[in-house]
């Protein structure tokens, strides 16, 4: 993209951070990340990761943990005929209570809620996947 007053703030290109790039090769093995956005991106923006989720797996995200930020998780279906259905299923835990996904979802993790294991059961077709924190990086304190 041609530079401009206002190009810094959008973003066609994956920038992984540091701590992510050392589980690249694990994570590529269930989903491939598209784009992720945070402060080191963009100066001032909140976070916000993007994936597409491939392949049945016990994620990366197998132990449970908190935020000291309010998150919000979605998954969707991608067949643009039937937006609704997840086209999988998929466990996440959110404090003791087991919830299973099979339509397309957006999870509310308020700040300090226990949350994950996320556990891929069945990918039938690819499953658009993110997460959004609005501080300005993905921290989890993990418990």
């Amino acid at each position: 993209m041609a530079e401009s007053k206002y190009s810094k703030y959008v973003v066609t290109d994956l920038i992984v951070p540091e701590e992510k790039q050392k589980i690249a090769e694990a994570y590529s093995k269930y989903a491939t990340r598209i784009l992720w956005m945070d402060e080191n991106v963009v100066e001032g923006a909140f976070h916000m990761n993007t994936a597409w989720y491939v392949k049945a797996a016990t994620t990366l995200e197998d132990k449970p943990h908190v935020h000291d930020a309010d998150e919000i998780i979605g998954f969707f279906g991608s067949d643009p005929n039937n937006p609704h259905d997840l086209g999988g299923e998929l466990e996440i835990w959110l404090e003791d209570e087991k919830q299973v996904i099979n339509r397309s979802a957006l999870l509310f993790v308020p700040a300090g809620m226990r949350h994950c294991p996320l556990i891929l059961k069945r990918v039938d077709r690819p499953i658009f996947h993110f997460t959004t924190v609005p501080g300005g990086r993905y921290i989890k304190d993990e418990k």
